[in-house]
């Protein structure tokens, strides 16, 4: 795998992966995990390069040794540094989940680096947008009929009351199919560095009104991608996101969850690739 040097030398990784001419998209994964996780979205390889980077502490990238670092606002500086360490005047830039919040205070910060922007199941943090029970439970009630739904639900119910804490037990809500292929990918997509985790929103992490009013400023072209059973991240949450940006499209993917590539690749690629695609 290639490597690049963060601002504090700390050696990250990053993969290539299609074979199109042209620049490519870098696409921030979330966990923070291991970023294989993405797989080639869906088969968005096919139709754009994509330079998918490991998040320090992550994959094969090194951690670092100040774990403050793992801080979102301090990883937009990692990604700053793979745009120079490509040689790209300007980026289209995915992120994924929490890997969005690092996408969007990336936005907040180099506007003038961005061509566009593509925000896929986003963690809404760093835009000081929170996620309601109700709003989590509205989603979860759409699966009423899956056999896995009571008690997944119960699970739900009391990691939202506070009296639990089976997240694996509410994994079901986060694809589109709770099958065997869904049930690899779970296993397979779990963060191994918890401090990375538990570092990346701590205190100084985000600073919403800050970010918000950079927002305004943001000219490139933005899509905002979730899935109709996205517990993580509600249509209702990311519809409210959208409005904080210029020139935002928002797509809900039917019966889709999390991971919408996985759910209906062919419907996520004809979005995603029309929006990265264009001229």
């Amino acid at each position: 795998m290639p490597t690049y040097s963060a601002p504090d030398g700390t050696p990250l990784a990053y993969r290539v992966l299609g074979e199109k001419d042209g620049d490519p998209v870098v696409c921030v994964p979330g966990g923070p995990t291991d970023s294989r996780y993405l797989g080639d979205l869906g088969g968005l390889s096919g139709h754009r390069r994509l330079a998918v980077p490991d998040l320090r502490g992550t994959g094969r990238s090194a951690t670092p040794e100040d774990p403050a670092s793992y801080r979102c606002d301090r990883l937009v500086d990692d990604i700053e540094a793979l745009r120079v360490h490509l040689g790209l005047d300007r980026i289209d830039l995915l992120g994924h989940s929490a890997g969005a919040n690092i996408a969007t205070r990336y936005a907040a910060r180099h506007p003038h680096r961005l061509r566009r922007l593509a925000l896929i199941g986003p963690g809404t943090r760093a835009v000081g947008l929170d996620i309601t029970g109700e709003s989590r439970r509205q989603v979860a009630r759409l699966r009423k009929n899956e056999p896995w739904f009571p008690a997944a639900f119960a699970a739900l119910e009391a990691i939202t009351e506070g009296t639990g804490t089976d997240w694996d037990a509410i994994s079901p809500f986060c694809y589109g199919r709770w099958d065997a292929a869904a049930q690899r990918h779970h296993t397979g997509s779990r963060p191994t560095n918890m401090e990375a985790v538990t570092r990346f929103g701590e205190e100084g992490a985000f600073d919403p009104p800050a970010t918000r009013a950079a927002l305004t400023d943001v000219t490139a072209p933005v899509l905002l991608l979730t899935g109709e059973f996205d517990l993580n991240s509600p249509p209702e949450v990311v519809a409210e996101c959208a409005e904080l940006f210029p020139d935002a499209r928002l797509v809900v993917q039917p019966e889709a969850g999390h991971y919408p590539w996985l759910d209906d690749p062919e419907r996520f690629v004809t979005v995603a690739a029309d929006f990265l695609t264009r001229p």
